[in-house]
Formats: structure tokens, sequence, C-alpha cells
């Protein structure tokens, strides 16, 4: 069965009946090879074909549907045809359904023409033209081929560019459905497409699943395209499984469990996109973590999201600003630190039961870090929706909690007034990191995160990550004789990645302790390496991550982020005396996550991790 994007139980109830009729039937009669798109938008003037269809080999085609009945189509020409509206009879002038769909084949070629990689080489007789095959008809969901001939609508619109009603029955034979489709094209090519080249199609044509957004302008209609290269690292999309359930998550209450490096952020993103798009209210994105909220801003901004619909705030942050907005009072000065945070969290509670504070104030809350989250912040969370849209969405990875997990213990969705039965979807496949990094941290941390896929639907559930497959570079473990000789290594070790064209901003070094950060400053501004120090002090959690400068980050301040190159000192400190073990590895897990490409970690004396971790290196 084909991929139809979005899933059809997702979009059926804003489907025609012809619609339903036909996107059954492709899913029925198609096999594997083909990728569908039903109403999804192409390019950034957001053009709305009804179908597009990918085949490697076969091309791109895209089909306009009708439920017309004969009787109302009253005039035909080749430009437009004039047809009585079902209900009041009144006449209406459209454009002629197949001029339609061309115009959108056309437009989707022009922006797949951008890229020198999708098009003829110089020398060949269709130098600058599109490599990929494409074709453009009509489906008559209520008009039979009989009467189509019969009333001589082939007069207008060619027989071999349409498909009838009684040519997409349920009996209507696999071989010669699908031949009605390529019969569409008029021309073809003996080559087939690459995986590389179908998301190279796929980011032109649907920018809204591009994680590094398109700069090239599109073109207009009568515009002569000039192809440009683009570099390969550049065309950074969704997965097929990533888009199908961003474009498929509907309304109402969703969770998604998706273990580290799974997109579960990417699909949170397109959906603030979407929703940015089409919601006349107010979104709130909410996650734990400072340095996360400014990347997600960050991003956004990229996007070209209007942030005065969609707001992202960590979610203590927010909470102060509902304090403030409503002029509800701050926590006594006579808390402090931790204590301090949890009375914020209180008197935003306090403040709602009192009716200060007000509740469904947003069409939508996404909610990122959903496992750092405590029961009484989700039941805070789930009163902000507004009840008419009831649209909630949490990320969740039990496997990267690492903040008061045991005082959080177990709950159920439920319980906090998410209704997540049947509304619950597990990514397990990790995109982030390589294989190597993968297995790596994996096998270092695996005795605490035996999986619990087989728990109840409405609870948290611990996932075992899998590769893409993609490798790299093994990790690194470095022995040396103090932590200044750490620090020193490192410094030099950046240099090194520097001199092979590694961005400043490329590289995280992450650590667990205060002394650690003040020395690996201090070296990093000696060694003349730009180093932007997050957690320097409490005033200086103003991340820039577009800054050309190495991050320089805790272990808890980097979850959520990730880095092609990343750096862990002092694991000889490590686990802290203080804090219970299983907290310490799920920390370490989650900083050697934060790595896409190299993974280097350095020590200057023996610990339980340092010995586990050798011992995971040696196989």
């Amino acid at each position: 069965m084909p991929s139809l994007i979005p899933s059809l139980n997702s979009c059926v109830a804003r489907m025609t009946s012809g619609e339903k009729r036909l996107a059954v039937r492709l899913e029925q009669k198609l096999d594997d090879d083909y990728l569908i798109w039903y109403d999804v938008p192409i390019g950034k003037k957001q053009l709305h074909p009804d179908f597009i269809i990918l085949h490697r080999l076969r091309g791109l085609l895209v089909l306009e549907v009708k439920d017309w009945k004969i009787d109302t189509i009253k005039n035909v020409t080749r430009a437009k045809w004039t047809i009585a509206d079902r209900n009041t009879n009144e006449l209406k002038q459209v454009d002629n359904p197949l001029e339609q769909a061309r115009k959108y084949a056309l437009h989707a070629v022009k922006l797949l023409e951008r890229d020198a990689e999708l098009v003829h080489p110089l020398k060949n007789a269709y130098a600058g033209k599109c490599i990929v095959p494409y074709g453009y008809g009509v489906v008559f969901t209520n008009i039979s081929r009989a009467v189509f001939d019969k009333q001589g609508l082939g007069e207008v619109i060619e027989s071999n560019l349409v498909i009838c009603k009684d040519e997409m029955l349920e009996s209507v034979d696999e071989v010669e459905f699908q031949q009605r489709l390529w019969n569409m094209f008029p021309y073809h090519f003996d080559r087939t497409l690459s995986p590389h080249q179908v998301n190279r199609i796929r980011w032109h044509i649907f920018p809204d699943i591009a994680i590094q957004p398109s700069l090239l302008p599109e073109p207009e209609e009568d515009e002569e395209v000039l192809p440009v290269t683009i570099a390969p690292d550049l065309i950074k999309i969704m997965d097929l499984q990533q888009e199908q359930l961003a474009r498929s998550l509907g309304t109402g209450h969703r969770v998604i469990h998706g273990v580290a490096g799974s997109g579960k952020t990417l699909i949170l993103l397109h959906r603030s996109q979407y929703l940015a798009e089409t919601s006349n209210k107010h979104i709130l994105v909410l996650c734990y973590n400072i340095s996360l909220a400014t990347k997600l801003r960050q991003i956004l901004r990229a996007k070209g999201i209007n942030q005065n619909i969609v707001t992202v705030q960590h979610f203590h942050r927010w909470c102060a600003e509902m304090l403030r907005l409503y002029q509800v009072p701050l926590p006594e000065t006579k808390h402090q630190g931790n204590e301090f945070v949890k009375q914020l969290v209180n008197q935003v509670v306090l403040g709602v039961e009192q009716k200060k504070i007000p509740k469904g104030k947003y069409g939508a809350v996404l909610l990122d870090e959903g496992h750092d989250f405590q029961p009484t912040w989700f039941n805070l969370i789930v009163q902000m929706v507004d009840p008419e849209t009831n649209s909630l969405l949490v990320l969740y990875d039990d496997a990267q909690s690492i903040y008061e997990k045991r005082e959080r213990g177990k709950f159920s969705f439920a319980s906090v007034g998410i209704q997540a039965r049947g509304r619950t979807t597990i990514l397990k496949l990790n995109y982030r990191n390589t294989e190597e990094i993968l297995s790596f941290a994996y096998e270092f941390a695996k005795n605490i995160m035996q999986p619990t896929e087989d728990s109840e639907e409405d609870a948290p559930v611990l996932i075992k990550p899998e590769s893409v497959g993609r490798h790299g570079a093994k990790p690194t473990f470095t022995r040396l004789s103090s932590f200044s000789a750490e620090t020193r290594h490192i410094c030099d070790r950046i240099k090194d990645y520097r001199n092979r064209g590694i961005a400043w901003n490329d590289i995280g070094i992450i650590y667990r302790t205060d002394f650690m950060g003040r020395s690996l400053s201090r070296a990093l501004k000696n060694a003349d390496i730009p180093v932007e120090w997050f957690n320097a002090d409490s005033h200086s959690k103003n991340y820039h991550p577009e800054a050309q400068s190495v991050k320089l980050l805790t272990m808890h301040s980097s979850k959520g982020l990730e880095f092609p190159v990343v750096f862990i000192a002092g694991i000889g400190f490590m686990p802290m005396q203080s804090q219970a073990i299983a907290d310490e590895t799920r920390l370490l897990y989650v900083a050697m996550t934060r790595a896409t490409e190299y993974l280097e970690l350095t020590c200057d004396r023996d610990s339980v991790f340092v010995n586990k971790l050798e011992k995971v290196l040696q196989g």
C-alpha cells in the first residue's frame, strides 16, 4: 500500500465524497513505490492541487478531482467552464479543471528547475529542463466515460487526461488503473530517481517540511528559471514518517513518544507553522529548558512564522508572565531556589482556580520535553487550551527525563486531563546520531533504560532507540593527567575541527558542575576561541545559537539541542555522590546524544562511569 499523506483517517472529514473514493482507490490499486499527497500546499505560494503522486520511475503527477454531475455543467471551453451550483442552481464560471491541474504541475516543475541536480546537463538535448517526468489530469467521480464522450467533453479536455467514474470502481484491474494514470504523461525518461533526488523534490515542492528553508525566490509563471547548485547538506527535511505524522495530527489531544533524535521537535515546529497559518487564535509552545526555548524561537523566525501568533516560552518564564499579566502576586521573597520555582507554579494554579487567570487562552498548546513536566503542570496546561479547538500536542521521551523523576513517580495521562488513548504515536528511529554514537550511548545507559513499550497506551513509555544506519567516526574517550589538561586538550581539538572547516557554533562543550564551566571558559578565552557560556551566571541565559562561537553548556541545559561536534569533559567526576546513579546515567546519555557527527569525552581519574565507558569502547 502506498503512503498517503496525510493519512486517510485524518483528512477524510474534509474530503468530498469523490476525493475519498479516489484516495481509497489509490491506496488499493497502487503499490508501495508510490507517494501520494492530498491537499498539501506546494511552494511558498501555497497552491493546493487535490492530489500529487510521485513515483521514482514514472515521475510526478497532479490530479484535480471534480464531483460535478453532467447536468451541472452548462458550458465548456478550453479555458473556462460554467457550472451550476448544486444547492442554489446559481451559475459560476471556473477554470477548465485540466488547465487548473496544468498550472499546478508547471509551477511544481519550475520549483524543481531551480536545482541544478534536478535538470538535464548542458550537453543534453533537454538541457536545463527538469529530469522528472510530469503529467496532469482530471478525475470526474460522477461522470461515466460514455457520458463524457456523448456530451463532447473530449473536445475541450483530452480523453487520455481524464479518469471517469466507471474507471475507478473497486473492481477495476490494478494494471489498467495504473496505466490510465501514466497515460497522462506526455513523455517518459528511462531513469529512476534516487532517494536523494526524491528528497530534493520534496524539499522544493513542500518548503514547510524543510529543516533548512530554501532561500531561492519562488519563480513567476512566465519567468525563466536558471538552475543553481545547492549543497547536499542544505537538503535537510523530515523523513516520510515524520511528514505523514506532522500532516495527520488533526485536532484534539495528541501524544508523541519518541527517542532522542527522532524528530519530535521537527514535528512540533511543523505543527506551529501550520497553526500559525490557519488559526486565528494565539498558539503557545512550551518547553522546560531556556536554551531550547531560544533555539525554537530562532527556528520559527527563520521560517518566517509570526511570533505575535506563536509564543515560545520555557515553562517557568510563562508562569511568571501569567502572574505579571494578570496581576497575581509573585511568591514571597522568603522562598529561594527550587522552592521559589514550586511556589511560582502554585501561584498560577491558584490564580486559575480563583478565576484571576483565564482558562482556554490559547487556540493550541504544543509541549516539548513533556518528560520533564510534573503532573500538576500538565493539569494546569490542559486548562489553557481553548475547549472549542481542544488542540494539545505533547512530546515525550522518558529516557531523557532528568528533572525530579523520583518526585514525579508514575502517572497516567488521563489522570492529568490529557486524552491520550487512541491518540498516541511512537517514534523509534533516531536520525540525529550516527550509529556509532547512538550505540555507544545506549550501551552505556541500557541497564537503567529497559523499554516499557508494552505498558498501557495512556502511560509514559520508555523506548529503545533504533538507528537509521547512518555511519561516522567512533566516539573517543581520552584520559588526561588533570582537569586543566582536559581543558587544554579540548581547546587543541576544537582548533583541529576549525581547521577542517567546522563552524564555531557547530561545536558544543558539555559539562556537569560549575567549576568545570569556569575552567573551560577560561581556557577557551586564553586560546582565543570565541565562546558563549550559557550558564556563566543567572543573568547569562541568553542563548544565541546563530552566533559564531563555541557553545559551553551544562548537561541539563544541553537537552533538546544538537551539535555536529560535542565534547563532554570531567567524566571522572560522575556519577556525583549526591545524586542517584540512574539519574546521572540518564543525564550523561542525554549529553552524549547531542552529538550528530563527532563525540569526544575526557576524564582525569577513575570513576564508575569511566570504567563503564571504557568497557563499552572495548566492545
